[in-house]
């Protein structure tokens, strides 16, 4: 069979995969990823095409064919907090390498790895031109030692790049510098561009037809060494869209109710796909936000195909003229090119009519609880469980906004967004309006090319004028980086009042925007602007007078907010198709960051002393399998929706937390600690860190403080105190929990800081898929519960055991046993659960110890004896 196909393109003949000749009558049936999948499996395998053809008939017939695919992306993607730890494990394994007699420089990734430092960066100083430099400066003062490390990865590998602070979020340069669509060699043969992160937000590139979606950081380590990824045909779940968007209704709107709608139907793990007539009046900036927010709706994916909006969005960020041009001809000669009239099949799907939609907001605590935003006060109150005091005067109300912050790649990177804020903070600002002094603004875009657009359309003044001027290009608040809060909101927040935030961000779990915020609301950013000058959330932000201007008479939103004509004239004014790579170029000239000191050694020099890096604890020829058959004590007992900021958080350190008195005691300054995040190279930091967040409560007793657990005698201990207390007896532990186990951030250090408990298995009621894969990755067992068994709700105690019988021989895909429940009385009760395994590769990891067992193993092995 044919498997190759020449394309003629105006930049010269091309050679690809022949996926129309090699799927057949097929392609046309199948949903785009699953051609993509196919695609790549071809080239990684080298062939296997009857039994790829044997599962995708078997799929199309809703038959389960138990075949794997081989997936083998072209490149790495991570950001400064992920790549912190792997790059640690990295240098950790070349020591033992070299301990072991080993050439250490054998280890370095075999595929690009792209890095962005944009987690780090907090907001110190907001609504002044000169918050952008303060706050760089800060986060080069409290990071230069992380960041000379990242410099040493990228001067001793030469596969690693690392771009400086202020070059912008990772998805944003993803979007706008890296992503190729079409990857072309010197020899003349291409392929569709595929990708792995190590964000749960990477399948934002899903936007432009670019196949790729969020993995752990373990995981990552793995394929960065060249080990494909396996994956077995996952769920494909359909979206269709129809009709248009209204006026006045933005594309964060269309993503809140799409995390809604997949959220409400389940779609855990899945790979979404949209499509339908609805999507031809969706830009590619539209569908970048939509597809951003799939780790909100639960899914892999969100993806769109390639057609003429993709085309147009590289031509529009000055892409290679050649490789603009070969696009459309390739993608349509290989059977990838989007077609509205076609209707593949899919598992499941559902259809939105986008012209139904609305202005909304998600919150307070979850980002699928999408809702009009004049029920924002009684979802606060249902929440914090009393009605809300609205106090006149100049005090802070009851019920406050405390942070207005326009934020996060998902909204961000779009610049109509950001147009569309910034004539609305033209207007109010020509209305004489302003925010209350309560209200913490600020301004983060995702990419440096915002300030050029932004300005050249004259917006700039107007957005400073309403306290938003821009702090810094990267996360901040979105991530739990909002630095701190006004002193009144403070002083608010100790009088009992509910304080706000309102953001354009993905993620309002409560401690995520900050640790003493639990309430927030998701929105467009002109409509966080809005918020912010009405200061709270009374009522109904659409209908209600936001303020008054001088004349005394109420201003309202429909008095500025912007039509869609005047975003486009504003995008026509401001837009240049140079800003993009100019803007970044110009980001990399950092003087700051060329004078960090890095290491030029094989080997990274540790410093006994630090506080921000460590050697880590579980990189060497120690570690081993965490399967057999075993009698454990219940270390943790959790509720539903334990997200990965619950199990390790990324904000700011108190400086009363176990991992705060450890950094103080190390001369760590007790007004400046930073944030976890940061410390996400020193395994000492963040296992004291583990469980931190409030409210990640502990059922095992009653009124357990966070972090902390009951032994058999009785005594309460900080957790990894009761942690090395089991080991050093020699006794197992295991961690029980609800619904949504690790549901969030692709967080390793949520699967590592468990690990480094001693935990040999997580039982749950299900699972988040990047977490589960996580878990795997640190040789930690996820067991999922498949009856009605609610460990929060079953009183199970400290003195109580759990039975796990499931050794290295025994262990298979989705294998279902029983596990024992054996109560301190002797009477013993059954859970019926199935071991949480897809891959045959994840049954290998889970025997061998886990991912850098593995990397260790091969690598030695590689080397010889």
């Amino acid at each position: 069979m044919r498997t190759e196909i020449r394309v003629e393109t105006a930049s010269g003949p091309l050679t690809v995969t022949d996926l129309r000749s090699v799927l057949g009558s097929r392609v046309t049936r199948l949903p785009h990823v699953l051609r993509l999948l196919s695609e790549n499996h071809i080239r990684a395998t080298g062939g296997g095409i009857t039994p790829l053809l044997d599962a995708l008939d078997a799929w199309l017939d809703g038959r389960p064919s138990g075949f794997e695919f081989t997936f083998q992306p072209n490149r790495i993607l991570m950001h400064d907090t992920t790549c912190t730890p792997a790059l640690a494990d990295i240098a950790g394994l070349r020591d033992a390498l070299a301990e072991a007699g080993h050439d250490p420089e054998i280890l370095a990734p075999l595929l690009p790895v792209e890095v962005s430092i944009d987690h780090s960066l907090a907001v110190d100083c907001y609504a002044t031109p000169e918050a952008f430099e303060i706050n760089r400066s800060n986060e080069i003062r409290r990071n230069a030692e992380r960041y000379g490390f990242l410099k040493w990865a990228a001067q001793t590998m030469e596969t690693v790049r690392v771009n400086p602070p202020g070059t912008g979020i990772m998805h944003t340069i993803n979007l706008e510098q890296l992503a190729s669509v079409l990857e072309i060699g010197e020899d003349g043969r291409a392929h569709p561009d595929m990708l792995l992160g190590t964000d749960s937000h990477t399948p934002m590139i899903n936007g432009i037809g670019v196949l790729g979606w969020g993995i752990g950081g373990l995981e990552a380590e793995s394929v960065m060494f060249g080990q494909a990824t396996s994956l077995a045909i996952p769920e494909i779940v359909g979206v269709r869209l129809e009709g248009r968007l209204p006026a006045g209704t933005l594309s964060t709107d269309l993503a809140l109710e799409v995390t809604h709608q997949l959220r409400r139907i389940g779609v855990a793990g899945a790979f979404v796909e949209f499509y339908g007539p609805g999507v031809a009046d969706l830009s590619a900036d539209d569908r970048a936000v939509l597809a951003n927010v799939a780790p909100e709706y639960g899914a892999s994916t969100g993806f769109f195909a390639v057609d003429a909006s993709t085309v147009s969005y590289l031509e529009r960020t000055a892409r290679p003229e050649a490789l603009v041009a070969s696009i459309e001809p390739v993608f349509r000669a290989m059977g990838l090119w989007f077609d509205t009239t076609e209707a593949p099949r899919f598992d499941r799907e559902i259809t939105i009519d986008l012209g139904t939609l609305s202005p909304l907001i998600a919150g307070p605590r979850r980002p699928q609880d999408r809702r009009p935003p004049r029920e924002a006060v009684p979802a606060i109150e249902a929440a914090i469980s009393r009605k809300l005091r609205h106090e006149d005067g100049s005090g802070v109300p009851d019920g406050a906004v405390g942070v207005a912050a326009i934020t996060s790649c998902t909204n961000t990177s779009d610049p109509r967004l950001l147009i569309a804020a910034g004539l609305l903070a033209r207007k109010a600002r020509a209305k004489g309006l302003s925010p209350p002094s309560w209200v913490k603004t600020s301004l983060a875009p995702g990419s440096p090319s915002a300030r050029a657009v932004l300005e050249r359309a004259g917006l700039l003044e107007d957005l400073s004028a309403v306290g938003y001027d821009i702090v810094g290009f990267g996360c901040t608040t979105c991530i739990g980086n909002p630095g701190p809060l006004p002193d009144v909101i403070e002083t608010a927040l100790a009088d009992g009042k509910a304080i706000a935030a309102i953001l354009s961000g993905n993620r309002n779990f409560p401690g995520r925007v900050h640790p003493k915020l639990d309430l927030a609301y998701l929105a467009s950013p002109p409509l966080v602007i809005a918020y912010a000058l009405k200061g709270d959330v009374y009522g109904d932000v659409l209908r209600d007078p936001l303020g008054i201007d001088p004349a005394g008479s109420p201003v309202y939103l429909s008095d500025i907010w912007p039509t869609g004509s005047e975003i486009d004239a504003a995008m026509e004014t401001g837009f240049r198709a140079a800003d993009v790579p100019q803007a970044f170029k110009a980001a990399w000239r950092s003087k700051a960051w060329d004078a960090i000191n890095a290491p030029s050694t094989a080997r990274f020099p540790w410093n006994p002393t630090s506080r921000n890096l460590r050697r880590p604890k579980f990189a060497s020829f120690d570690e081993g399998s965490r399967l057999g058959c075993y009698s454990a004590h219940p270390l943790m007992v959790l509720g539903d929706d334990m997200t990965t900021d619950h199990i390790s958080p990324a904000g700011w350190i108190d400086t009363e937390s176990e991992a705060g008195k450890w950094l103080v005691a190390r001369g760590g300054d007790p007004d400046d600690l930073n944030v976890y995040a940061s410390y996400r190279g020193n395994w000492e930091v963040m296992l004291r860190g583990i469980f931190t967040n409030r409210l990640a409560r502990n059922y095992l007793a009653r009124d357990l403080p966070p972090a902390h657990t009951q032994i058999d005698d009785g005594t309460i201990l900080p957790v990894h105190v009761a942690a090395e207390h089991l080991q050093a007896q020699g006794a197992s532990n295991v961690i029980l929990a609800g619904e949504r186990y690790g549901m969030g951030s692709s967080r390793d250090w949520a699967a590592k800081g468990v690990a480094l408990l001693g935990t040999r298995a997580v039982v749950a009621r299900s699972f988040e898929r990047i977490h589960r894969s996580n878990l795997i990755g640190m040789g930690v067992m996820p067991i999922e519960i498949l009856d009605d068994f609610n460990p929060q709700s079953a009183g199970i105690a400290c003195s109580d055991r759990i039975e796990i019988d499931l050794p290295a021989n025994r262990l298979s895909r989705r294998l279902e046993f029983p596990v024992g429940l054996v109560r301190a009385n002797g009477l013993r009760e059954t859970i019926s659960a199935r071991a949480a395994v897809e891959t045959l590769q994840e049954v290998e990891l889970l025997r061998c110890g886990g991912v850098l067992a593995a990397i260790l193993g091969r690598s030695a092995s590689a080397d010889g004896p």
